[in-house]
């Protein structure tokens, strides 16, 4: 590394790391502003909820495709030019998408749309790990990397709820053609975004291995993906189910209320504290949903859901972080990825494939899966962790 062109930086928040931490905002906010929009635009062309969850599900497979060789990628190659061509690849599928539905016969391919997902899928998984676990890394000094992570994926997680939000907005004052345009104009903000950024010049790798699971998947932390695939599982589910407008921003506010409750209740808290507190309140909401009709239902349960994930996700973060050793935070961001997308593409199948939509279905699915998870992670996965982390 020509350690002449790392640029120094006294503060984090510069405006190189502003830059990308908007980039992840834009990249994941094209994504899920089809998370509640897609099936809408779907249900027009006659498809059923089994479809749909296999639609939505082999978005989060496909994250799987380019895992393998994203260290070659990133060691053979500019890492900003992988991230960038990966977000220009993902929004032409997009594009295509939007093309597909403003055909004059209205009919989109079930297995077309299933390998257009895959692929959407693939690049976007492959730009989200360079972006995190490299790019963000190579712009940032050495003591500011846990922060950065951490702060960078609090802007991804806020754009799961403004994403969904802005996309619900735009269909039902336009169109759902709109949306896909807006989707690929996230992206392509994300696009420019990388692009305005200088990284320091790594010189290409020639030995290294095409395919490799090294930096791909955190091998240690099996006990902590599998608890993060059934945590956010749970917010996969409650996707699952119709929601309103007034939803999204309450859950943005819970995400908010996560982002003050770690900087001052839990600042001293119990490490297993964040962890178990969040699945409580998804289990709460869930119950009140299952339970209770009356309107305040309505504002509590989206920010318990927010709250209780937003509380889950970051601690959850730095779980997997400290886990692996100094030369694996990247494979770590990865793992960390990787969980909580396909967790929620599972839960989206599983509401939509095989629980048909069904509410109250699905919330006694989800609180079984809440218990499930809680007395996990309470009872083996929290001092499995304590006793194999490296940090």
């Amino acid at each position: 590394m020509d350690t002449q062109n790392t640029p120094i930086h006294i503060r984090l928040w510069n405006r190189h790391f502003w830059r990308l931490a908007l980039a992840n905002l834009f990249l994941v906010m094209s994504v899920y502003m089809l998370i509640p929009t897609l099936p809408l635009h779907l249900y027009t062309h006659g498809y059923t909820n089994s479809q749909l969850g296999w639609v939505m599900l082999c978005f989060s497979l496909g994250m799987f495709i380019f895992g393998g060789f994203s260290g070659y990628l990133v060691q053979r190659f500019r890492r900003n030019v992988v991230c960038i061509l990966s977000i220009l690849c993902m929004t032409a599928c997009t594009g295509f998408l939007y093309y597909l539905g403003s055909l004059k016969d209205n009919n989109i391919d079930f297995n077309l749309l299933l390998v257009l997902r895959l692929v959407q899928g693939a690049f976007y998984g492959l730009a989200q790990m360079v972006l995190l676990g490299t790019l963000i890394i190579d712009t940032v000094e050495a003591s500011h990397r846990t922060e950065a992570n951490y702060s960078v994926t609090w802007f991804g997680r806020f754009a799961l709820a403004l994403g969904s939000l802005v996309a619900l907005i735009i269909y039902h004052q336009l169109n759902d053609g709109i949306v896909l345009l807006g989707s690929c104009f996230c992206s392509i903000a994300a696009m420019l975004l990388v692009k305005s950024v200088n990284f320091p010049f790594r010189a290409p790798e020639e030995t290294i291995r095409v395919f490799s699971l090294d930096r791909f998947i955190l091998k240690q932390g099996g006990w902590l993906s599998v608890t993060l695939v059934s945590s956010t599982a749970l917010i996969g589910l409650m996707l699952s189910i119709s929601f309103s407008v007034n939803c999204f921003y309450l859950l943005m506010f819970g995400f908010f209320l996560a982002l003050l409750a770690e900087r001052f209740a839990f600042a001293n808290a119990d490490l297993k504290s964040e962890g178990v507190t969040g699945l409580l309140l998804i289990g709460v909401a869930m119950l009140l949903m299952l339970t209770r009709t009356q309107n305040i239902v309505n504002l509590i349960t989206p920010t318990f859901m927010g709250l209780g994930i937003g509380l889950i996700g970051s601690r959850f973060l730095l779980f997997f972080i400290k886990l692996s050793k100094h030369c694996q935070r990247g494979t770590s961001q990865a793992t960390f990825l990787l969980s909580w997308e396909f967790g929620l593409g599972l839960g989206l199948f599983i509401g939509y494939s095989l629980l048909n939509q069904n509410k109250d279905l699905i919330l006694e699915v989800g609180i079984v899966l809440t218990v499930f998870t809680l007395l996990i992670y309470h009872f083996y996965v929290h001092s499995w962790y304590v006793k194999h982390r490296n940090r």
